[in-house]
């Protein structure tokens, strides 16, 4: 039914006028076309579940793999290495053999302990786990030492997480995958859209029938925002799975509109590749040129600490960090409502300003 028709129906007795809505009319297409759609069901909804998925069972022990270390004889070091809970101790036969399977990469290092004499080898290719090795073994040995005078330690260590004690890595994972998700979801559902309506003419044909351009625009962007909390749903319930574990905190409510607000702000972004493409292939692409660097550069799949410090500068101009952490926060750090007014604010200025960029190179028809 065409939306002509739509409108004779409005004005015949008796007719449904939530029926015959443009708004809803335009709506309930735009679903209905999204959910026939297979390949925008893989792409917006399983395909980033999948990534969910194997990465909570990868990290879904929560790091309790530990870092291996060889030992050779017997001591009181060795013991207090081993009690540390720090590493993983390995017997080894000899201290030739220890040193080979360093070299062979099959061990970080190795301990030998002879009486008083304590002996550490390591493999430096790594110096991370040759660093957390040293240190680790120094510790005890000073350790051992201020035991063996018979005198109390001067200072004293109190260590202990500041996270709760169920913290798991699904925790971290879940708001950075789903920022990603929806982010894929609002642009390329809008660019795609806005190309194909272009490419078949539709939007000639709603721009000739008596349709407001906002009440298109609109249609579009409310299908959009259902299926951004159709993927939060998703993806927090399969993450609450007792296979993943995740745990939302009290203020977790606070992400709903964190949520709405991305999701805006990356159909705004969809809504400018999609005035520019004028192919599916060409906004595909294009798409993808933006969504997939914002997403490592916004801390999606890695924590932001881990890049360099101007990576890290940059990555501030993207929406998806401040949705990322604005999320984090509020599902797993438990913050209030002050964690989410700055991103918030930021992304409403990005919906803003890229859907007035947006707006001003918009064609009705193809060039």
């Amino acid at each position: 039914m065409t939306v002509g028709e739509e409108r004779q129906r409005e004005d015949t007795p008796g007719a449904s006028r939530s029926a015959a809505h443009p708004f809803v009319s335009l709506s309930r297409a735009a679903f209905k076309g999204f959910v026939r759609d297979k390949a925008a069901m893989f792409f917006t909804i399983l395909f980033p579940l999948m990534f969910l998925v194997i990465l909570g069972l990868l990290f879904g022990d929560g790091g309790s793999s530990r870092l291996k270390v060889g030992a050779v004889g017997q001591g009181p070091v060795l013991t207090a290495l081993e009690r540390s809970g720090a590493v993983e101790v390995v017997d080894v036969a000899s201290a030739d053999e220890a040193e080979q399977q360093v070299k062979a990469g099959d061990l970080p290092a190795y301990v030998a302990q002879d009486g008083d004499n304590v002996t550490l080898r390591f493999a430096a290719s790594d110096q991370t786990r040759a660093g957390t090795v040293v240190g680790l073994v120094r510790g005890v040995v000073s350790e051992a030492n201020v035991r063996a005078t018979g005198q109390p330690p001067t200072f004293t260590l109190d260590a202990a997480r500041v996270e709760d004690e169920s913290l798991r890595p699904i925790q971290f994972l879940t708001p950075g995958l789903l920022s990603w998700a929806v982010s894929m979801s609002a642009v390329f559902g809008a660019a795609l859209t806005l190309v194909m309506w272009r490419k078949n003419q539709v939007l000639r044909r709603l721009r000739l029938a008596p349709v407001r351009p906002m009440t298109i625009l609109g249609s579009r962007i409310a299908v959009s925002l259902v299926i951004a909390v159709s993927q939060g749903v998703i993806f927090v319930g399969v993450a609450m799975l007792p296979v993943f574990g995740l745990q939302l905190s009290g203020s977790w409510w606070l992400a709903i509109p964190l949520l709405l607000l991305g999701t805006l702000s990356f159909f705004a972004i969809g809504m400018l590749v999609g005035a520019f493409a004028k192919t599916e292939e060409a906004a595909t692409g294009a798409a993808n040129l933006i969504v997939l660097p914002m997403a490592f550069l916004s801390g999606a799949f890695f924590p932001m600490d881990q890049v360099p410090q101007w990576l890290r500068t940059l990555s501030l101009a993207f929406p998806m960090r401040h949705l990322n952490e604005g999320m984090s926060d509020v599902l797993v750090r438990g913050q209030g409502v002050d964690a989410i007014l700055l991103p918030a604010v930021i992304l409403i200025g990005f919906t803003v300003v890229v859907g007035f960029v947006a707006s001003r190179v918009f064609r009705w028809e193809k060039s």
